[in-house]
């Protein structure tokens, strides 16, 4: 069967007989749970290498804060250089193969995703993430997902198109385990891959997405990830304050983008293989973090110290720029991972910068700049993913706070249209057929 030219439209998804609905929503309850366990098991062995490599069992930021500055100037270095000797040997050991993103095997291949190249880029991941690399684990995560669900469906002897859709069940498990957010993790594969939100689609994607949920709070707890609480909006006049933050993160996302895919090209132009880019990435980490440790890991422990304590504003400015930078000698260096909590992590940091200055002046008529962090997480991933909807129902999930909904969908709305007039890419143009003109990598 031709590949589709598109990942929009309503042929985007296979669509099924009645009789098939049953078989169907089994096999993606099926690939939920599998990614689940797969993402259990690949977060458990990212922390058993970490705690064996440094000698400590805490967090990312605890670790490199106990460690000696040689330490942390140099693991990231040479798990960097490891990270991409593993990335230079599938053209040498598997020659003519390569592995194929999530993305691009849904919306232009036939659903079918190599095992062995796949499990070497997450072998590398492993290898960067463990070492301290500034970027998130939720790519190599949702890749596994999705590389079991397509084992699965070739095992099965399934069509293209009920290979592709079982595929993006794998992506959808993958984010929901990943941010215990199921609706979102759904809504993340319909709204970014898929383009549209339609039943033949949604159903299997939510089914997959809510399994994978159910199964990850069975094994580690049913605790939000940024679970917060009194949160409220003060009074419809302090509405404006967060159109305005919408605006910021708008203009600011196509800016981050920029400085993502600048530091890629500029890493490019380097006359080295992989490994000697990945080492010099880690490299510059590590010289980072000597002087400012809280860049080591995805951010994940940072947001939650902006949502639930007070920072001063001219050292929350220097931390976010540091891990700016540590991020983009990360992604630009092609280490194996995610930018989704490193994004999460500088809409925070916008939303804490608005919010701290604003309450200090207007302290009976605005909200706590914690308020504004949250906030900024949502509108500052719209204006990133061009994902609207999915980055509203993700800050709730992983908040579960209901009160901050309004200024959040308004942000969020209005950070998305600011962010699409400047510049139309989103994070992940280059891997769907839609959206042209994405830079090279």
């Amino acid at each position: 069967m031709k590949p589709p030219t598109s990942s929009s439209g309503p042929d985007s998804a296979p669509r099924f007989a009645p009789r098939d609905l049953y078989a169907t929503m089994a096999a993606a309850a099926l690939v939920g749970l599998v990614g689940a366990a797969s993402s259990s098991t690949f977060r458990a062995l990212l922390f058993a290498v970490k705690t064996g490599v440094t000698g400590h069992s805490g967090g990312f930021v605890q670790t490199a804060e106990a460690l000696p500055w040689w330490a942390r100037l140099l693991l990231p270095a040479v798990g960097g250089l490891l990270a991409g000797v593993v990335l230079h040997s599938i053209k040498r050991v598997l020659p003519g193969l390569s592995s194929t993103d999530y993305m691009e095997a849904i919306s232009v291949g036939d659903g079918v995703i190599r095992t062995r190249p796949t499990l070497l880029k997450i072998l590398s991941a492993l290898l960067s993430l463990a070492s301290g690399a500034s970027i998130g684990r939720e790519g190599p995560m949702v890749q596994l997902a999705s590389m079991l669900a397509s084992v699965g469906a070739r095992w099965a002897k399934l069509s293209a198109p009920r290979r592709r859709l079982l595929v993006a069940c794998g992506a959808a498990a993958g984010i929901s385990s990943a941010y215990n957010a199921p609706i979102a993790g759904a809504l993340f594969v319909a709204e970014i891959v898929f383009g549209s939100i339609g039943m033949a689609s949604f159903g299997p994607l939510l089914v997959s997405s809510v399994t994978a949920s159910l199964t990850i709070r069975l094994v580690l707890g049913t605790e939000a990830p940024f679970g917060t609480s009194g949160f409220n909006l003060v009074s419809a006049w302090e509405l404006p304050a967060y159109l305005a933050l919408g605006l910021v993160a708008g203009a600011a996302g196509p800016a981050f983008l920029r400085l993502l895919w600048g530091s890629e090209k500029a890493f490019a132009r380097l006359p080295f293989p992989a490994y000697g880019r990945l080492a010099l990435g880690g490299l510059l980490v590590g010289l980072i973090s000597i002087e400012c440790p809280k860049v080591w890991g995805n951010g994940y422990s940072i947001v939650n110290s902006m949502l639930h304590s007070e920072w001063a504003l001219g050292g929350l400015v220097v931390v976010a720029l540091w891990k700016l930078l540590a991020t983009s000698a990360s992604f630009g260096s092609g280490a194996v991972g995610g930018v989704f909590t490193p994004t999460l992590f500088m809409g925070a940091a916008l939303g804490s910068c608005v919010g701290i200055p604003l309450h200090a002046a207007w302290p009976a008529a605005t909200g706590q700049p914690q308020a504004y962090a949250l906030v900024g997480m949502g509108c500052f991933l719209a204006a990133t993913t061009r994902a609207p909807l999915m980055s509203i129902v993700i800050v709730f999930e992983m908040t579960r706070n209901y009160a901050i909904m309004l200024p959040l969908a308004l942000a969020c709305v209005v950070a998305h249209f600011l962010a699409n007039a400047i510049d139309s890419r989103s994070i992940y143009s280059r891997f769907l057929p839609s959206n042209p003109g994405a830079p090279a990598g």
